[in-house]
């Protein structure tokens, strides 16, 4: 990297690859600048088996306390603990206290006052202490200033914040990158498809989910039960409910065809020893997990847009296969159908899979940033 060495203070609720696709951007894009840059991490819990030790400061609240209070006090702590000492503050957290302010999910505004809802439901969120502290920290969070950037980690975040503070909100959109995987190992494959009782004929889909729920899930196991039974499913991510919803799916039908595997920060053995990731999720405004795959050499099936934001960067039928709506079952099985049956598709999506990879680097990303950390300090010394 360029530049000064910058003390940088990286805000988020947790650090660590294993809490899903916000925190593992967090910790990629701090990976890539700590080379350069001295960062302290201040947040509610910090993952030491992300592989990355840097100086961390606990910012806790009572559990007692409602979610959105606990959020309100992170806030206020986090203001007052990075006021001072550092060159740029990067928060991931709703709040005011960053320089550079990075929006991983639909926004508030746009969840409660421009997506159509019940009108109760839209009365009452007026009245709702709840509602009105988290558009209250957003307000702050976005609002345009000298010396502070909101950047979108999609097009479609970037489109939902114009809609919801109008178009004059400057927003730069900064999309996840990957690190190609250096230590792929046939071995690997071999072993944990042995541990599951997996032959190498089966065809083995994986989706990893802190919420498999949300990631489409249901779906999946509805297209499961079309097809053959030696199509698999490995869930990565998934918990005691997870297990719970696939043991009551149609009765238990389908277990013996199902693992259920909780977080882990080691995720990258088990791309390898699947055939096709799946990703019809419900609401995703990147999605790091399908990107991942790509290189892992996975072909992808996954949501369109506005489900999923990364669709907008793939070529359907060529870099992956995108699915007309998020719940079409039909549409997935067929899709699995053909990635079994034609060795030329799925060529075809692994290389186009590959030129997806080479589009979106960390280093990339860093760049980026840094671009916007000089901006955001020239303004503030003028």
């Amino acid at each position: 990297m360029e530049g000064d060495r910058l003390k940088i203070a990286f805000v988020v609720d947790r650090f660590g690859a294993r809490f899903g696709g916000a925190e593992a951007y967090g910790v990629a894009l701090m990976r890539e600048l700590a080379s350069s840059h001295d960062i302290t991490v201040f947040a509610r819990e910090y993952d030491t088996a992300c592989g990355l030790a840097l100086p961390y400061v606990p910012l806790r609240s009572w559990r007692g306390w409602p979610s959105w209070v606990r959020v309100l006090l992170f806030a206020i702590r986090a203001r007052r603990a990075t006021r001072q000492g550092f060159d740029i503050v990067h928060s991931h957290m709703n709040g005011w206290s960053g320089d550079v302010e990075v929006v991983h999910v639909t926004p508030v505004r746009y969840n409660w006052r421009v997506r159509k809802l019940p009108l109760l439901k839209r009365l009452l969120s007026y009245a709702s202490p709840r509602v009105q502290t988290y558009l209250g920290l957003e307000q702050k969070r976005v609002r345009p200033r000298p010396g502070h950037r909101t950047v979108a980690v999609s097009g479609l975040i970037a489109d939902q914040l114009a809609q919801a503070y109008g178009g004059e909100l400057p927003v730069p959109v900064i999309p996840p990158g990957v690190t190609s995987p250096t230590d792929i190992d046939p071995a690997t494959r071999a072993r944990l498809r042995e541990a599951q009782g997996w032959l190498d004929t089966d065809q083995v889909c994986l989706l990893v989910a802190r919420n498999p729920l949300r990631k489409g899930l249901p779906t999946v196991l509805q297209a499961l039960a079309m097809l053959p039974d030696n199509v698999k499913l490995l869930v990565v991510g998934g918990n005691a409910g997870t297990r719970e919803f696939v043991v009551k799916f149609r009765q238990g039908e389908l277990f013996d065809r199902v693992r259920v595997i909780d977080a882990t920060s080691e995720i990258g053995q088990y791309y390898q020893a699947a055939d096709v990731y799946v990703h019809p999720t419900l609401n995703d405004s990147f999605g790091m997990a399908p990107l991942e795959a790509m290189s892992y050499g996975l072909p992808v099936v996954l949501s369109p847009q506005p489900w999923c934001g990364f669709a907008q960067y793939v070529c359907h039928g060529t870099e992956a296969l995108v699915l007309a709506d998020p719940e079409n079952a039909d549409q997935l099985a067929q899709y699995l159908r053909r990635l079994a049956q034609e060795p030329d598709l799925r060529g075809q999506l692994v290389a186009g899979g590959a030129q997806v990879v080479r589009r979106h680097s960390w280093a990339e990303a860093a760049l980026r940033y840094l671009a916007l950390y000089r901006e955001v300090r020239a303004e503030r010394a003028g």
